[in-house]
């Protein structure tokens, strides 16, 4: 597959399907304007394969058949503007709510709190494995039918894949986890089956936590370099690196401000205060660090050769994104905030209209997200703006 430039959207949940993961309007008015922003490669993302596996309400499903025409039609609208598109494909695993699937969330370990939800997760039997494994296969038969470029398995984030992955969420001692070799089987599984039914001009893509930055250790650096190397020996195409979850650590992910009545916002108004003293705690300590993973990027990159490295996490200037790419540390720059800020900004930098990302990283866009909210900028767009000034509508 080849891309107009290096730029990457990276996966974001929209929060702009129906409740049963349908596509609608206002999600491909999204990415088609994302496509008239001449973004190399647009991910959208993070759809889930299974009804078990979703995360949020309105998230964007890929785990039936019904859902295939509406897929079709953001493939359509990005192929329209000429742009490539790969579709994410994710399982939440115990990262959900027991009242949005209406049933214990599941990972590999049992006993296993989401400080979010509150709910404690269940072991996966056997039969639970395979069956998810499967989801994930046929979810990329849709990918294929809905005419996209390639796919993304989404293993980062602490999602069901990274769980996996992962010592702190893996606490198995049987085929399935208890060393690296066991960790790793669950998704070596998935790429083994799901490279099956692929074309094979089809590319496969990871995303892949370089750290989890869980209460105690998960994914580390040297661990995601252990683990790039067996996927390249896998035949994956391109790793995308990234770092953090969506209920431990979602402020190492996404470094900037920490939103805390927007969040709070979203919680029943007996947990307001725990929640509100729980964010409090963390204002000032994610502070804004650009290129927070490229670090890791640098052990993984030697590791895994002419496979293309993608990079996301707190990238803002041009001029820095040339410097990295030049000196060969990464091949793609993946962005998802600012491109929420500015679809156009690709095209912005090619026309030299601007050198630097509007994006102030205050992580509204985020909050919106628990909230039920659309996934969009929740900041006014002009450029001397420096604080948030609104509330969610």
């Amino acid at each position: 597959m080849e891309v107009n430039n290096r730029f990457v959207r990276s996966a974001t949940i929209e929060n702009l399907a129906k409740e049963d993961g349908e596509v609608t309007e206002k999600l491909i008015k999204l990415h088609s304007t994302l496509a008239k922003g001449e973004i190399g490669l647009i991910i959208p993302g993070y759809m889930y394969v299974h009804p078990l596996g979703q995360a949020f309400k309105y998230q964007t499903g890929i785990y039936k058949n019904d859902l295939i025409p509406g897929l079709k039609k953001i493939v359509d609208a990005i192929h329209k503007e000429e742009g490539k598109v790969a579709f994410q494909i994710v399982h939440a695993g115990l990262q959900t709510f027991s009242r949005l699937i209406g049933a214990t969330p599941m990972g590999p370990s049992g006993d296993i709190i989401n400080p979010v939800s509150m709910d404690y997760s269940r072991e996966m039997t056997e039969e639970d494995i395979q069956e998810s494994i499967e989801a994930f296969v046929e979810a990329s038969r849709r990918v294929v039918e809905t005419g996209a470029d390639a796919i993304q398995i989404h293993a980062a984030h602490g999602y069901l894949i990274n769980q996996f992955l992962s010592p702190f969420y893996n606490r198995r001692q049987d085929d399935w986890g208890g060393s690296d070799e066991k960790q790793f089987r669950y998704l070596k599984e998935i790429i083994t089956k799901t490279k099956k039914v692929l074309p094979a001009n089809i590319p496969l893509l990871i995303k892949l936590n370089t750290n989890d930055y869980t209460p105690t250790e998960g994914i580390t650096p040297p661990l995601a370099a252990k683990y790039s190397e067996w996927l390249v020996k896998l035949g994956i195409d391109a790793i995308e690196i990234s770092c953090g979850s969506t209920v431990y650590a979602i402020f190492n992910m996404c470094r900037g401000d920490v939103p805390v009545q927007e969040i709070a916002q979203a919680v029943p108004d007996y947990m307001k205060a725990m929640v509100e003293g729980i964010y409090q705690d963390m204002v000032g300590k994610y502070n804004f660090d650009e290129g927070y993973n490229l670090e890791a990027a640098k052990m993984i990159k030697p590791i895994i050769g002419n496979i293309p490295l993608i990079l996301v996490g707190g990238l803002r200037h041009k001029a820095f994104m040339e410097e990295i790419i030049e000196k060969k540390y990464v091949d793609l720059i993946s962005m998802a905030r600012p491109f929420i800020r500015e679809p156009l900004l690709v095209k912005n930098f090619k026309e030299e209209k601007q050198d630097k990302v509007a994006c102030i990283s205050c992580n509204r866009c985020l909050a919106a997200i628990p909230n039920n909210f659309p996934l969009r900028c929740y900041v006014n767009k002009f450029p001397e703006e420096k604080k948030p000034t609104t509330y969610f509508p």
